[in-house]
């Protein structure tokens, strides 16, 4: 095992300070500016609001929502005022929030959200949002009201209005003459100074109509390689570091810096991790063979020696943090023996490796360093507790890209999942990764049945006081199907320097911590 002291991390630190021209004084006087630094796991990159190419926390910064996502799914003010929802969920009258302007001068009423609006609400590309596949029409009420009209009920509207993109709002003098992004104009809290491939420089607007940030800059500078962001917080360099799309802390690190006496912050997360057996293979259409693969999972051992204790072990799609998360089940003990009768009952027999018509019991686990941080050393977990059953279980490891086309394809036995988390759910994750009438995206299905899609239907179109009952309604089918195989709600975990006064981890993983910081 090799030992990280806190001497080589402060000399690696030094160099890597030196390499980015970094100064020693991260918090120091810019003209008389007050500058924060943190780090990003890759460039911004292109920030338009209606493309899924940028940083979504950069983005976030500069360009402001109708409405914001709060803790446990509140809907807070943000360019809408206030809002009127009808009694059956078919319209919402927004009343917009007066004297905003955008920091190129341009005004924010009725007619700029319209045109924003109309980039992206009627498009096909859209549709994974229901707000964009129930859309029939945007009334303008007066300049500052505005009416959005839908099909159908559609309860998950405001929450969808809350994401980072696509529904955030650019000013219409921020395109070319054809229409197409030209630069990142908001009415966010912050604006753009500098931005290319070594990070972006972002300072205060000074005509924000809301609370005015703690600090007058912020500077995030790109460090790709883990060891050197947790070195460079560890020397002061850096004064904030976490969010799993932002700069990612890994259990191990976070361990390495409790040990070296850097303030380490969690919650639990808002996703889950899950094992989802392919629900197109005949394999894993027998529920007694899920059922006994849930049995030999060791879901407290993964929570806390895999996971360092940063994870809560669970048989929930969601954690309570999210709305209509439903009531907890019982995570089950490991239990081998009766997994083994399970198998013997549906046919699979014989020592060793069990078999069936003469076929072993041999599955594939596609993981993905990539896509999903950890799942080698969790695929190797659960490759001994498999084999201790009879199991063969093979590891299949592919980049990001790959994954992103065998999952949709159904080209694997097993795969980890991790659901959408907040602001996306209650409502995402069912909706796409279950729901078996809505083609497979990039993040592919964790499982599909016909027999629980009117169960999700009734779920999304719920009203507010039939949403609980609803939603468990989908969880009990899952979990009495042994549908899936939930392991564990990883914790949030964020890191700041001893400069930080106040500090609170933010609603979601797509934004930074800068509404709590003080210094």
């Amino acid at each position: 095992m090799n030992t990280i002291s806190r001497r080589s991390l402060l000399a690696s630190a030094t160099a890597l300070a030196a390499s980015f021209g970094l100064n020693a004084l991260p918090l120091r006087a810019q003209n008389g500016a007050i500058t924060l630094r943190l780090p990003l796991v890759r460039a911004s990159g292109n920030l338009d609001p209606q493309r899924y190419v940028g940083i979504f926390a950069v983005q976030d910064m500069v360009f402001d929502p109708l409405v914001h996502y709060g803790p446990g799914g509140s809907v807070e003010p943000g360019l809408a005022e206030r809002w009127e929802v009808n009694a059956d969920d078919t319209s919402i009258i927004f009343h917009l929030r007066p004297n905003v302007t955008f920091t190129d001068g341009e005004a924010w009423n009725a007619e700029s959200m319209v045109w924003n609006l109309e980039r992206w609400l009627p498009k096909e590309d859209y549709r994974w949002m229901q707000c964009a596949n129930n859309f029939k029409e945007i009334e303008v009420i007066d300049p500052m009201t505005v009416a959005l009209h839908f099909t159908k009920p559609t309860p998950t509207a405001l929450t969808e209005l809350s994401y980072v993109r696509p529904v955030r709002f650019l000013s219409p003098k921020a395109v070319n003459a054809d229409g197409t992004y030209a630069s990142p104009v908001g009415t966010g809290p912050w604006m753009v100074e500098k931005d290319g491939p070594e990070g972006t420089d972002l300072v205060v607007n000074p005509g924000f109509w809301g609370d005015k940030p703690a600090v007058d800059r912020v500077s995030l500078i790109v460090i790709p390689d883990g060891m050197s962001r947790i070195s460079s917080i560890m020397s002061g360099e850096i004064d904030i570091i976490g969010g799993k799309f932002i700069a990612p802390i890994s259990p191990q690190d976070a361990t390495t810096l409790k040990t070296n006496g850097v303030t380490v912050v969690t919650e639990t997360g808002t996703d889950t991790m899950i094992l989802g057996f392919n629900p197109r293979t005949d394999l894993f259409k027998d529920a007694r063979l899920r059922e006994a693969f849930n049995l030999l999972i060791d879901r407290e051992g993964i929570a806390q020696v895999v996971m360092k204790g940063y994870a809560k072990a669970t048989m929930n799609l969601y954690p309570e943090v999210i709305a209509h998360s439903g009531t907890r089940f019982d995570v089950p003990a490991r239990d081998v023996e009766k997994a083994k009768a399970l198998l013997e009952e549906a046919g699979w027999t014989g020592e060793g490796t069990r078999t069936k018509d003469g076929t072993p019991l041999n599955v594939e686990l596609v993981i993905s360093e990539d896509a999903v941080p950890g799942s080698r050393a969790l695929g190797e977990v659960l490759q001994a507790g498999f084999l201790e059953a009879g199991i063969g279980l093979s590891l299949r490891n592919v980049d990001h890209a790959a994954r992103h086309g065998d999952i949709p394809s159904f080209k694997y036995d097993l795969s980890l999942f991790v659901t959408n988390g907040a602001p996306y759910d209650p409502y995402n994750t069912i909706g796409l990764m279950f729901l078996s009438s809505i083609e497979p995206g990039t993040d592919g299905k964790i499982y599909e049945d016909a027999a629980l899609d009117p169960l999700i239907a009734a779920a999304l179109a719920a009203t507010e006081a039939d949403r609980p009952a609803a939603f468990q309604a989908v969880f009990d089918w899952i979990h009495d199907n042994w549908a899936i195989a939930p392991l564990f709600h990883g914790d949030r975990i964020w890191a700041h320097g001893e400069r930080i006064k106040t500090f609170a981890i933010p609603a979601t993983e797509y934004e930074l911590p800068l509404k709590s910081v003080t210094l």
